[in-house]
């Protein structure tokens, strides 16, 4: 086993999959100082992401979990039919037992390779504003997505209880994550900003269905990189692993998928991305 800890990610593990469960029984640290981020998409049911961030909690040093939108549908046959906020809440409390961190803890300092850097998990959703071109409102975006036989399976199970709308969730998730950052984000550190969905719009331009984009994100948040000092971005959701660079700063999607978008590809499925210390940008 190597010394010195590295900050890796993967996201998207979806383990109700049998072929990706075995994945996750297989995933380990290459030293005992390493620290594990997964930007969302565990599972549907409570006791799946229980399950995997449990013995993940065993392996690494350190495990940081955000929400995705699958942890937060309520499907019909998860014994536990929490709804919207109450979902996530209890979500972060079974997390807690487990010692894995997420978007309502403090954030902690990386001080491994590559470091210091704050890690700051986001929970922040998505509000129709990645639209399509000549669409001005959510109405007509959402028209033109039914119209291209596209439409998010999160409008039948994600659920934004109390808030009227999963948009106006959204906008009260922007609203406390970026105060938060703001304030207790260190000047003298870069930050490591993990949020299920790209943060930015560029990483939906390859959509193969592009009106799927309304299901991925805020232009609010564009300008959160620059903003908040990071050294990079990991994200998850659109089931394309890339790394792009982005004013300088590297966005990483870490994602694994379903067996049928994982099994086609040439390496090897489940490979932990390394985020610090990061890869050297372009010249």
């Amino acid at each position: 086993m190597r010394t010195g800890g590295r900050l890796v990610a993967i996201s998207d593990l979806h383990v109700r999959h049998a072929e990706n469960r075995r994945i996750v029984e297989r995933l380990y640290p290459e030293s005992d100082e390493d620290w594990l981020l997964v930007p969302g998409d565990v599972g549907e049911f409570v006791a799946d992401v229980e399950w995997a961030l449990g013995l993940l909690a065993e392996r690494f040093a350190r495990v940081i979990w955000v929400p995705g939108n699958h942890e937060l549908w309520t499907a019909p046959d998860d014994p536990v039919q929490l709804r919207g906020e109450q979902r996530y809440r209890h979500l972060v409390e079974r997390c807690r037992a487990l010692g894995v961190l997420t978007p309502e803890d403090p954030y902690p300092v990386w001080e491994g390779e590559g470091g210091p850097a704050v890690i700051a998990p986001l929970f922040v959703l998505y509000d129709y504003t990645f639209r399509p071109a000549g669409t001005t409102t959510k109405r007509e975006a959402l028209a033109v997505a039914e119209e291209a036989g596209v439409m998010g399976t999160d409008e039948v199970l994600l659920h934004p209880d109390p808030y009227p709308s999963r948009d106006a969730w959204c906008r009260a998730r922007v609203e406390l994550t970026e105060k938060r950052l703001a304030a207790e984000l260190p000047a003298d550190l870069p930050s490591v900003l993990v949020n299920h969905f790209p943060l930015v719009r560029e990483p939906t331009r390859v959509l193969r269905y592009p009106e799927f984009a309304l299901w991925c994100g805020t232009e609010a948040t564009a300008d959160w990189p620059r903003r908040f000092r990071a050294t990079s971005v990991v994200y998850g959701h659109l089931h394309i692993p890339r790394l792009m660079w982005l004013d300088g700063i590297p966005h990483v999607e870490v994602s694994l998928g379903y067996p049928r978008e994982w099994q086609p590809r040439q390496l090897p499925p489940g490979r932990l991305v390394p985020i610090l210390p990061r890869p050297e940008a372009p010249r």
